[in-house]
């Protein structure tokens, strides 16, 4: 018996010295990987800005971070100054009604909401359909740009809205519209409340 019970403590001390092995191993490439990985998401949001305000000649750019009513999470609204003037935003907004449950993407505007470009910055949508958000996989992004979010209705044709939704995407292409909808918004009351006007 109790050689029984010490063969016991030996396998769950095995066990408690793999389990400490690998946790010390999981939190050293954390550490090693956390630093690299910021600095990469970081680049990818200043190349986006960069994208989706192409006329911008650089200035100082003031975040500020807004939750839209309906939303639960915030958009980041990047506002854009050149020479001391507005010239618009970049706004990092999301969607939770895509196909894949959610995805983000970064939308300019200039300083009287027309819309300037698009960038997906993450998203999980079905490759060949919904992934045709991202602008490197089809036109669908481009039927946003220069329009008014004030006067385009910014839902598919077949919800009465004014985009041509992605043929057999309906739900991502409601998803996008959503996205741009939120940035818009959120563009708009940062806009008011600082009297941008």
């Amino acid at each position: 018996m109790a050689k029984k019970e010490a063969t016991l403590f030996q396998l769950a001390l095995v066990l408690v010295l793999i389990t400490a092995i690998a946790g010390a191993g999981l939190a050293a490439v954390y550490f090693i990987t956390k630093e690299p990985i910021e600095e990469s998401q970081t680049k990818k949001k200043e190349n986006a800005i960069a994208l989706v305000l192409p006329d911008y000649k650089g200035g100082e750019l003031k975040d500020t971070t807004i939750t839209i009513e309906g939303g639960k999470d915030s958009v980041i609204i990047h506002l854009a100054y050149q020479d001391d003037e507005l010239y618009g935003a970049a706004v990092e907004t999301y969607t939770d009604k895509a196909f894949s449950g959610s995805f983000q993407i970064m939308v300019g505007f200039d300083v009287n909401g027309n819309i300037l470009g698009t960038e997906v910055l993450k998203m999980a949508e079905t490759p060949g359909l919904g992934d045709k958000i991202d602008k490197s996989k089809s036109d669908f992004p481009k039927q946003f740009v220069t329009k008014n979010p004030a006067n385009y209705q910014l839902r598919v044709k077949k919800d009465g809205g004014d985009v041509d939704a992605i043929t057999a995407a309906t739900i991502s292409s409601r998803a996008f519209c959503d996205a741009v909808q939120r940035a818009y918004n959120g563009f708009i009351k940062v806009k008011e409340e600082n009297s941008y006007e």
